[in-house]
């Protein structure tokens, strides 16, 4: 039977990043799925409530925290997911600037999720 050790050492071009990079994957999928459970829930519980009630609900200190947790790593998880895209099939200065666009777009809109979230509740 193979290690991941000797695997790693025969696959030209895998290395420590590589199996960070396919655990922080998981990690961020696996964090997801019960904040999205979560959020749907909670929307389907608030129904047609009022404006009121929605922003005293997102006002709430574990509300705005699970909010902003969820953000974060949905960008998060968004830019590993492109960046192995970009990796596989882009390449040259086209490759180096997909990747700095990535990265600033999923910042700045982390940010301004977050921002935003804080606008409302603060």
């Amino acid at each position: 039977m193979m290690s991941l050790r000797t695997l790693l050492s025969v696959v030209p071009g895998v290395g420590r990043e590589a199996v960070v990079h396919w655990w922080m994957q998981r990690l961020t999928a696996a964090l997801l799925v019960p904040l999205v459970v979560w959020l749907a829930f909670s929307l389907a519980m608030l129904g047609s409530a009022s404006y009121e009630a929605v922003v005293s609900w997102l006002g709430a200190p574990s509300v705005t925290s699970f909010l902003a947790i969820f953000i974060a790593l949905t960008f998060y998880h968004t830019k590993l997911g492109m960046q192995v895209i970009i990796e596989d099939y882009v390449g040259g200065w086209l490759k180096t600037a997909s990747m700095i666009l990535l990265n600033v777009t999923c910042i700045l809109s982390a940010v301004a999720g977050i921002l935003a979230l804080l606008k409302i509740t603060l």
